[in-house]
């Protein structure tokens, strides 16, 4: 087994002052109970000012961009070189844990703060980014930091009101900020040579797997439907059975489908039915029809495709053979986005010398990462978070994890920047 460049009593130290950073942040929050930081809020203000303190101590010149991402650069030993991006967000959903995206800025940080305590400079400069809105929280639109960086808003977002009716454009007015200077957080594509992400796993397959460390293929793609079974309400007493066109019988013979085909397909992918609503929804009438909603994730976009169809066929058989009816409207669809084959055998070569072998697997939830991916490469490290329980704060992931988590995160950096 090659050894890292971090020792382990330094990756000690550098994951100890990660956690005690993400309960520095998570005290900065809009409301007493539980962890709340929305998109242009006076507490992302206050945690852009920490991070920024805490990218200065590491040697990094920093500022803040168009859209609020806070950003910060350690200089190549060529200056003006282009750079290796590591980010993550520093938004939260609301009563959120304090590692999803936090720690992956944190833990970015420590590698730089590492090749500063060394005074190592790189063929590559090494940027950090804290993206101001992944979780779309306030406004309900989502990814809105690092669509600011590949230049992807559309012109309708800064109307967007959030709950009270304030639209980000005068958000950001109240922070300083001006929406018409927003295509200035735009990166030019040279500047960066790819994108990192440390995140932690929103799932339990490292867990199940025991290992502090994996290295993401792909981030799922999705498709959202609202589907419809029409049959014949009628009374529950004196329709036969043999005469009915129960819309609920249909859907349920199709759920039960639905989870045994998707099993037998593909161990990646996932479908969920998650509403079901029954007309005319009384105990002594036959359901008339039936709205339920389908969701389908996986890592490929064929796959995908290929299960939603399969899916759909069999529901409309289901319906034929019943003398129903059966209908089915996509409101919801995004692309699987791919890791770069070049960044996961860099990350894969960390994780091995860092913990001994690697695990590949899928994202199913969103990331930056996926705004990312629309310019430049992209690459994920996971790291075990406990039961895979995120969203919420009882998300949880240990200091042992972290120092490998930071030690692998060095050692993929230096070895891409040196590569």
């Amino acid at each position: 087994m090659s050894h890292s460049l971090m020792s382990a009593g330094e990756a000690q130290s550098a994951a100890a002052r990660v956690m005690a950073r993400c309960d520095a942040l998570a005290a900065i929050s809009e409301s007493e109970e539980g962890l709340t930081r929305v998109y242009l809020s006076p507490e992302q203000v206050r945690a852009n000012a920490r991070v920024a303190e805490w990218m200065q101590a590491a040697g990094m010149h920093t500022w803040q961009d168009a859209v609020g991402n806070i950003c910060g650069r350690y200089e190549a030993a060529e200056p003006g070189a282009p750079a290796l991006l590591l980010g993550s967000h520093l938004d939260t959903v609301r009563n959120a844990g304090r590692y999803d995206g936090m720690l992956g800025v944190l833990s970015a940080i420590e590698t730089v703060q590492w090749l500063h305590d060394h005074q190592q400079r790189l063929p590559l400069a090494i940027e950090i980014v804290g993206f101001g809105d992944e979780e779309g929280t306030r406004f309900g639109i989502t990814l809105l930091g690092s669509r600011g960086l590949t230049g992807s808003w559309p012109e309708s977002w800064v109307s967007h009101p959030d709950g009270n009716g304030i639209t980000v454009a005068q958000a950001m007015q109240d922070l300083g900020l001006d929406a018409a200077l927003i295509p200035q957080a735009a990166r030019e594509v040279s500047d960066i040579v790819a994108y990192l992400e440390l995140h932690i796993e929103q799932g339990p397959c490292l867990e199940q797997d025991d290992l502090a460390l994996g290295v993401v293929t792909a981030i799922n793609g999705a498709r959202r439907l609202n589907c419809r079974f029409v049959g014949e309400a009628g009374h529950a007493g004196t329709v036969p059975m043999t005469h009915r066109k129960d819309a609920l019988a249909a859907a349920a013979e199709w759920m039960v489908f639905v989870e045994q085909a998707t099993q037998d397909q593909d161990a990646q992918l996932v479908a969920t039915v998650g509403t079901l609503s029954c007309l005319p929804g009384a105990v002594n009438v036959i359901p008339g029809e039936v709205q339920l909603s389908l969701d389908v994730r996986g890592p490929q976009d064929e796959p995908l495709e290929r299960l939603l169809s399969s899916l759909l066929t069999q529901a409309e058989a289901i319906a034929l053979r019943r003398g129903l009816s059966f209908s089915a409207n996509e409101y919801y669809r995004i692309a699987a986005t791919a890791c770069d084959t070049r960044l996961q055998q860099a990350l894969s070569h960390a994780v091995e010398t860092v913990q001994g072998r690697s695990l590949a697997l899928p994202s199913g939830a969103g990331h930056d990462a996926i705004a990312m991916a629309e310019r430049w490469p992209v690459g994920m490290l996971f790291v075990r978070n406990h039961r895979g329980i995120s969203h919420h704060p009882a998300e949880s992931v240990q200091v042992a994890d972290v120092a490998l988590g930071v030690q692998a995160y060095l050692q993929a950096v230096c070895d891409l920047a040196r590569s």
